[in-house]
């Protein structure tokens, strides 16, 4: 299979890996055969690229670093928690979603079950999903994000549950936000930044009602937007004023957002925002954790499409943990636009004199 822009799938196309919705159920499924009206849905959904099959690449398979029982079931339960904040659900004066510590500690529980079987760290999320489903798919990317750096810290499994939560629930005051705000297609004026500035505090005064949430926890919300430099909001705090499960947080926060679409702005591609991370180093976020958490993450994922500088069209079959930015790769387009006559494959990291030139 290979990943391509919606722009470039024809009708006839399959489907090769699931498209999400919002609540965390299958849209599209593995092996739908795409038609016109498929793909105008997806292009109104905010979709703007998937995997499809092909039989140059059939037996390349990007393996997700979690598996989609796993994310359906865990945005499932984020899904139903956001909504009843929305929606105010409260009856006989009882406290809104009173399990939410319990049921998140399984969904991250679930997350670090699948984390314990990967032969390798480097990070590879592979799921499709609408644009209304980013709040919930975001919280989940970001948490599983939060647990692999987790790791990389060496934290201890209390405190991997207690960043884990957080980070599943870092962004709950967004629930408070007027809805007009989260799918605002202009741009933001000082009054909608004004509301929007105080979800942190919304979610932090949410999630410290929780006796079985603890405190620190409730700090991925309250801090995430606070920046190494102090210019964040809402207290402009400096470097270890900000706790680093908080720390944490912000960058897989500003990560993730930055490779997926949103209402105002195309995404990056991995790569552009690596580089958005590291040009942010010792300002927003310390350079030490940028490093860290960028050797974690796999700059072209297995199955993206490629051009080289040759002018030749790959498909990524392979990455390297010593070599991020240097995959295999598999021509599947000569320089003259023609296919290779016999598949074969590239090793980037000894062939210094080709270079990736752009994502397709």
């Amino acid at each position: 299979m290979r990943k391509v822009q919606l722009g470039m799938v024809k009708p006839g196309d399959k489907v090769a890996k699931s498209i999400f919705q919002d609540n965390g159920n299958v849209l599209l499924g593995e092996g739908v055969e795409l038609n016109a009206r498929y793909i105008q849905r997806l292009e109104n959904l905010g979709i703007d690229f998937l995997y499809i099959e092909d039989g140059n690449t059939a037996d390349i398979v990007p393996e997700d670093t979690i598996r989609d029982e796993t994310r359906s079931n865990a945005v499932n339960v984020i899904y139903k928690t956001m909504n009843s904040f929305k929606e105010e659900i409260v009856t006989r004066g009882r406290t809104i979603a009173p399990d939410m510590g319990r049921n998140f500690r399984a969904v991250f529980g679930s997350i670090m079950q699948d984390l314990a079987t990967r032969p390798n760290m480097l990070v590879n999320l592979t799921s499709i999903h609408s644009r209304d489903a980013y709040l919930f798919q975001h919280s989940f990317n970001v948490a599983v994000l939060a647990g692999i750096m987790g790791i990389a810290k060496g934290f201890n499994r209390n405190q991997l549950e207690e960043l884990g939560i957080g980070a599943l629930l870092f962004d709950i005051g967004m629930t408070k936000m007027p809805q007009s705000l989260l799918t605002q297609t202009e741009r933001f004026t000082s009054e909608d930044l004004k509301v929007l500035h105080t979800h942190p505090m919304e979610g932090f005064d949410i999630l410290r009602k929780y006796h079985d949430i603890s405190i620190v926890s409730a700090h991925c919300a309250l801090q995430h937007h606070e920046r190494y430099n102090g210019s964040g909001y809402p207290r402009g705090l400096k470097k270890d004023e900000i706790h680093i499960y908080a720390q944490i947080v912000g960058l897989a926060d500003t990560y993730d957002a930055l490779v997926s679409p949103r209402p105002h702005r195309k995404r990056y591609t991995t790569s552009e925002a690596i580089e958005f991370l590291f040009a942010a180093g010792g300002t927003f976020f310390d350079l030490e954790l940028i490093k860290l958490f960028c050797n974690h993450i796999s700059v072209y994922p297995v199955a993206t499409t490629l051009m080289l500088s040759t002018g030749q069209e790959v498909v990524v079959s392979q990455n390297n943990e010593l070599a991020v930015h240097r995959p295999r790769v598999r021509v599947i387009k000569e320089m003259d636009g023609k296919p290779p006559a016999s598949p074969y494959e590239i090793e980037l990291k000894d062939t210094p004199h080709i270079t990736i030139v752009k994502e397709l």
